[in-house]
């Protein structure tokens, strides 16, 4: 790692000396890598490094090696930067980020240090969720889209997640399910067209969420895809990450109903000025639509997924015949 690089973490943590600890990640198409070092003569006993590194070469596991995979790659990165940067600082314990430390950007690359959530008490990783992992999950969402609902994205993505229509032209020509192709820019217009928006994670997957032991307190980390949005988007996308199909069908009335509970509270809390009953309508309406906006992307990047079921496909068909009606 470059010297001032080096130099950077020691000015933001005190440190007197820094050493890597261990690598705890690469990034996604050997972008970069995720790091956690180990301080000396600081009141921090680690921090957590993301070192974003542009590639000579793109190597994307799923083949996707385009301009526009490589320039979305590097706009996510500037957006984090941002949100760290800008934004982050709205989070409260209701909807927990790692506190960023530091932020340096030379040449090709990027450093941003961040809290070790670890040593914070969310050391516990999941690859599968119970009941409490669950619902800490959805309320993390609601408090995140009610602190940010109404503000507009700047420096961000202005339409937030990875998998929207405008930035994903190659998946969408490979597509072979010719209704939803056909449907995809009413779907993409429908979601942006929301008279309520927020801020959504956009990668809100359960790998991007870190636990208490007890697995009732979590942490939201990777915010590359942070942007302009209806929050279902993020909601759908979670509970499609972490459920199998017939959990998802059986589950999702009662995981609607926690979050807007949640929503309705946490916009309270927070002395927001919003007609609940209204936005409850429309994101309620629009919960199936998001859903369906990522099985597009989905069925063209990778066809086999896991994720591509019956119940997807149920939503689809329901969806499709209520924009021919419409």
């Amino acid at each position: 790692m470059k010297e001032d690089f080096i130099s950077l973490i020691k000015k933001v943590t005190g440190a007197k000396q820094v050493f890597e600890e261990e690598m705890i990640q690469s990034l996604w198409s050997g972008y970069g890598k995720i790091l956690r070092y180990g301080l000396k003569g600081s009141e921090l006993s680690s921090v957590v490094i993301k070192h974003v590194k542009l590639p000579d070469e793109a190597n994307h596991p799923r083949g996707w090696n385009s301009d526009i995979s490589h320039q979305r790659k590097l706009k996510s990165y500037q957006v984090e930067t941002a949100w760290y940067s800008e934004w982050s600082k709205q989070c409260d314990d209701f909807c927990r980020v790692p506190e960023c430390l530091g932020l340096k950007s030379q040449g090709d690359e990027v450093l941003i240090v961040l809290e070790d959530l670890d040593a914070a008490g969310y050391a516990s990783r999941k690859t599968k969720v119970g009941e409490k992992e669950l619902e800490a999950c959805v309320k993390w969402l609601a408090n995140f889209h009610a602190t940010y609902l109404g503000q507009d994205p700047k420096g961000l993505w202005g339409q937030g997640t990875y998998w929207h229509l405008a930035t994903r032209p190659d998946e969408l020509e490979v597509l072979d399910d010719l209704a939803l192709k056909a449907a995809a820019k009413a779907i993409d217009e429908k979601l942006e067209s929301a008279r309520y928006k927020t801020l959504v994670h956009g990668d809100a997957k359960l790998a991007n969420f870190c636990f208490s032991e007890d697995g009732e307190k979590v942490s939201a980390v990777d915010f590359q895809y942070v942007g302009g949005g209806c929050g279902m988007k993020d909601l759908a996308y979670f509970i499609g990450s972490c459920l199998y199909e017939d959990d998802c069908e059986r589950l999702e009335q009662d995981l609607l109903q926690m979050y807007f509970e949640e929503l309705r509270i946490a916009l309270r809390r927070l002395g927001k000025v919003v007609d609940l009953d209204a936005i409850e309508t429309e994101w309620r309406e629009l919960y199936p639509i998001a859903w369906v906006d990522f099985h597009r992307f989905l069925k063209g990047w990778s066809p086999g997924h896991w994720k591509i079921n019956s119940y997807s496909e149920r939503l689809v068909r329901e969806v499709l015949s209520s924009l021919a009606m419409s």
